[in-house]
């Protein structure tokens, strides 16, 4: 998906990704996610309904080289829905954000792409990812890399600075989908793209479920 030359399509009037929040508490959305994720950090094992760690970058097409390559704690925690990689070539001196790093995976893959001469950078709202990234990254030689933990949809960017934005997953948690569109337009330069993968309705959900913050996390 290519940065397109207005955000016109992105108002208010259309905005159908935003969640109903009298209805829903952000900061409770936010713990719950933030305590779930934690305890993905450690390993992300029989914690989600579709294969996980090496088996599930396997199932997904992920490069076969650096599946094998990645040292085995790098994938433990790995829990990605999809192959943002599938969508479009990383260049060599590329700028990339992963907008919800996890614990890296996505991030050591795009360090692989980019060479030193291009810079890949994770945000994620869990303090354990970030510090589990950290660790993982170091482990596999990863240095073209910056990490920033956030608390909301903002991201600590400037306009104009990434050209390839992508995400894993991550999306879907939060309750304000159009604010995370918006800002992923901002920091994207002209002509750049967002490749992103996650999950999505396919009918409603029932009433107990959209009140139910934990429903969130899962």
């Amino acid at each position: 998906m290519a940065k397109p030359a207005d955000v016109s399509a992105l108002s208010d009037k259309n905005d159908r990704f935003h969640a109903d929040t009298s209805l829903q508490d952000s900061e409770g959305i936010r713990r719950v996610i933030r305590e779930k994720y934690a305890e993905v950090a450690i390993s992300a094992k029989d914690k989600f309904s579709y294969p996980t760690g090496k088996i599930g970058a396997e199932t997904l097409g992920y490069d076969f080289y650096l599946i094998q390559q990645a040292p085995s704690n790098l994938l433990e925690s790995f829990c990605g829905v999809g192959n943002p990689f599938s969508l479009g070539e990383i260049r060599p001196g590329a700028r990339v954000l992963d907008f919800g790093c996890g614990a890296g995976f996505d991030l050591y893959v795009s360090g692989h792409l980019v060479g030193d001469s291009g810079l890949v950078c994770g945000v994620d709202l869990t303090r354990e990812m970030i510090d589990r990234t950290m660790e993982n990254l170091n482990g596999a030689g990863v240095t073209n890399y910056e990490l920033k933990q956030i608390d909301a949809e903002e991201i600590p960017y400037p306009e104009n600075f990434f050209d390839v934005v992508i995400s894993n997953g991550v999306i879907n948690l939060s309750p304000f989908k159009l604010a995370c569109f918006r800002e992923i337009y901002r920091i994207l330069k002209p002509g750049g793209r967002v490749q992103f993968a996650d999950v999505v309705l396919e009918q409603d959900l029932p009433a107990e479920m959209k009140d139910s913050l934990e429903a969130w996390s899962h």
